[in-house]
């Protein structure tokens, strides 16, 4: 029995298991399981990985993303920019007493191909809201389409702008707005970013990596000024499916 799983701490619920178990049975596909493995430590992963006979792949989600990258021995090339790891492929090679880890990163690749078919020529310049892990990613991403972007967070710095700081008229000047942050995730659906929407028109793009609930209350307010929306299923859905594919290549 070949195996997959998700590394992390707590892990409480998994969307990676959940899809994964699926696609195996949906597409007859035989001798393979995807656990959840919830190690306290990062220095736990190593025992993980040399114990558990046919683990060939794993998932990293928080807190292990950037702590784990040291315990690598090769990260590819969007990994080593974004300085974060949610997809580690493990190989064991005959004659070796440990096996090869390299490290990649599937959300830059989930979110640029998500977001592509919406993107139109007047898509030239991005808000992304908030500063958190997946931001990294998306950063990438934007950087690859050739977007220029600007980061809001709770507080300005010299690369962040502050919520406060917002105006109707930057939110005019920028038709991309990204929602990395997790305010409007459930049960709080409520609450939205704080952001003026008096600014936002049918030539905006809002994008909210929020997948539950479907529709976040950023998304229907942008939806109700004419603006195209997106949330981040799909994202999750091409991500899964690229940790795939690098699991199964030589």
């Amino acid at each position: 029995m070949r195996k997959l799983g998700l590394i992390g701490y707590p892990l409480s619920h998994s969307f990676s298991k959940k899809y994964y178990l699926e696609k195996f049975s949906n597409e007859g596909i035989k001798h393979i399981d995807y656990d959840l493995y919830p190690i306290p430590s990062i220095n736990d992963f190593k025992a993980l990985y040399i114990n558990t006979a046919n683990l060939y792949g794993v998932n990293v989600t928080i807190p292990y993303k950037q702590e784990v990258i040291p315990l690598l021995n090769e990260l590819s090339e969007e990994a080593k920019e974004i300085a974060a790891v949610n997809c580690i492929q493990i190989k064991r090679i005959e004659g070796q007493s440990e096996p090869y880890l390299k490290g990649f990163n599937t959300d830059a690749y989930g979110f640029s191909e998500s977001i592509k078919p919406l993107l139109k020529s007047h898509h030239k310049k991005a808000l992304i809201l908030g500063n958190g892990g997946a931001t990294k990613a998306v950063i990438y991403s934007l950087k690859q389409l050739g977007i220029d972007y600007q980061i809001v967070s709770r507080k300005a710095n010299g690369q962040s702008l502050s919520y406060d700081q917002l105006n109707e008229n930057i939110i005019k000047d920028h038709l991309l707005i990204i929602n990395c942050s997790p305010v409007g995730t459930y049960p709080n659906l409520d609450e939205c970013p704080n952001i003026p929407y008096s600014g936002i028109s049918k030539e905006h793009l809002l994008y909210d990596l929020i997948y539950n609930p479907e529709e976040t209350k950023f998304l229907t307010i942008g939806k109700s000024k004419g603006a195209t929306i997106k949330n981040g299923y799909e994202m999750l859905i091409l991500q899964a499916e690229k940790n795939w594919e690098i699991w199964n290549q030589e």
